[in-house]
């Protein structure tokens, strides 16, 4: 391995990653504080939130869920955060039953409560499985945010708080996706503490 040749494109990969926060800061810092408040109303109001995406963007939508159940930074009372992408037995026998793009929708329809909010996690903007569950989502009643990177292909036309990380690069927009959230946590975190 080339060690400066590396530790160039190491420096490379920090630098666009600052470059790209610091634009989905001023890009969609409003759309960040809009999906706390509709977060920190359905909690106030004894709801709960069911995060979903495919995969780096599960792992996202469990991580969040824990963080909301757990704690982020303040000792407080569980918050109630479902991700809808950790049950086996549920995906895989809905996507043999019913079809992979079916996975979440199935679980939105038995889980979701007037009042919910769905955060449905894509860096596309273009997975049907998410976007159908966001469409579910708002056939019962619930309030939808969605994460997505590139344009916000389909997933930011049926939201209601749409957050775009305007990337193409999934690694970047991935690692946006999971600073927001945590932004999401700190900001609903003060204001329920």
């Amino acid at each position: 391995m080339n060690r400066e040749k590396a530790l160039q494109e190491v420096l490379k990969s920090f630098r666009t990653g600052t470059d790209l926060r610091n634009q989905v800061a001023q890009d969609c810092g409003e759309k960040i504080v809009d999906a706390a408040a509709l977060i920190t109303q359905c909690l106030r109001s004894g709801g709960k939130l069911l995060f979903f995406g495919n995969g780096g963007s599960a792992a996202d939508a469990q991580h969040l869920a824990a963080e909301f159940i757990g704690r982020f930074q303040i000792e407080r009372p569980a918050l109630p955060a479902i991700a809808l992408t950790t049950d086996s037995s549920i995906l895989t026998a809905v996507g043999n039953d019913y079809g992979f793009d079916q996975i979440f929708t199935r679980q939105v329809q038995a889980l979701g409560q007037p009042g919910d909010v769905a955060i449905g996690i894509s860096t596309s903007g273009n997975s049907r499985n998410v976007t159908g569950a966001i469409n579910q989502a708002a056939k019962q009643d619930l309030k939808t945010i969605g994460l997505a990177g590139e344009d916000g292909g389909s997933l930011a036309k049926c939201v209601d708080v749409s957050i775009i990380v305007a990337s193409t690069n999934v690694a970047r927009v991935q690692e946006c996706h999971i600073t927001i959230g945590h932004i999401l946590c700190e900001l609903v975190e003060g204001e329920l503490s």
